[in-house]
């Protein structure tokens, strides 16, 4: 209640920190903690909602994994999305607190890649429109990623920017600390944009995939002339699919030509549907 109480303009630090250490103590530290913040997060009053991101933030950055563990439950996601969703709380809470909502489960994602169930929070929150674009992480606030950071971060495989990174953050210049920001915003949107060619190269493969595999199925029953003429419209509208699959492919291998793994399947996907494309003409466009 006193780190979080909205007659205090500015953080009780102190009261945060005795916070953290309660969780870190007690065994079902993470689970309760979790439940208090969701609470709070979640009141009417924007000032309290605004000092309990405040404490989750910090809780992130100092509880470690049993803290992450339990966060990164759809039992605790879901009653943040209650915040932006306007079937629940949306309705009524400020923009400042859904602003600050979407920061924090955006910065998850890139912090915790490997967290299947914010990704799929966040994504679903962009499908439905509730997050419209990523947000913009504010300069003069500093997100310093939590311990322990997700590996294959481009922090870990980058030695200069972490190296360059370590020395603004060790700074008491206000400069500096903008700079450190700069550059953490940087490194997210790089490594959003490769989650995203991850993400449109699976997409595609699996639609190229599902796609062969049911024109083969079609032309089989068009060889045996058993297709009636609802399945032949169907088996035109695949042959149309597939050929425009063709140059979404090309573009994914220009994406991935330093990845040689991704590289070798995307053309595998390609001789798919190549070869499918060809049997199509042979069977049904030689009729």
């Amino acid at each position: 209640d006193k780190a979080t109480d909205p007659s205090i303009p500015g953080e009780n630090w102190e009261c945060i920190q005795r916070f953290c250490d309660q969780v870190n103590a007690d065994t079902e530290g993470p689970l309760f903690a979790l439940r208090l913040l969701a609470h709070k997060i979640q009141s009417p009053q924007e000032g309290e909602a605004l000092h309990a991101l405040t404490v989750l933030e910090t809780c992130v950055n100092n509880c470690g994994d049993r803290f992450h563990s339990e966060m990164a439950k759809f039992r605790f996601l879901n009653e943040l999305i209650k915040v932006l969703s306007p079937k629940y709380y949306g309705i009524w809470s400020s923009e400042k607190v859904k602003s600050r909502v979407t920061e924090v489960i955006f910065s998850w994602t890139v912090w915790f890649p490997q967290e299947v169930k914010i990704q799929d929070a966040y994504q679903m929150l962009k499908k439905q429109g509730i997050v419209k674009e990523d947000p913009k992480l504010p300069e003069d606030k500093i997100l310093p990623p939590p311990s322990p950071r997700p590996q294959n971060s481009i922090f870990d495989t980058d030695e200069e920017k972490s190296k360059l990174l370590a020395r603004l953050l060790k700074s008491s210049h206000p400069e500096d600390l903008q700079a450190a920001n700069r550059l953490i915003q940087s490194v997210v949107k790089e490594e959003q944009e490769k989650s995203a060619q991850v993400s449109r190269r699976v997409n595609a493969i699996s639609e190229v995939s599902e796609s062969v595999e049911r024109m083969d199925e079609l032309l089989e029953n068009y060889r045996r002339h058993e297709l009636s003429l609802a399945d032949q419209e169907t088996l035109q509208a695949v042959f149309q699919r597939c050929e425009k699959l063709r140059p979404l492919l090309f573009r994914l291998a220009n994406e991935a030509v330093a990845d040689e793994e991704a590289l070798a399947e995307i053309l595998q996907a390609n001789d798919k549907l190549s070869r499918a494309l060809g049997q199509y003409r042979q069977v049904v466009a030689s009729q």
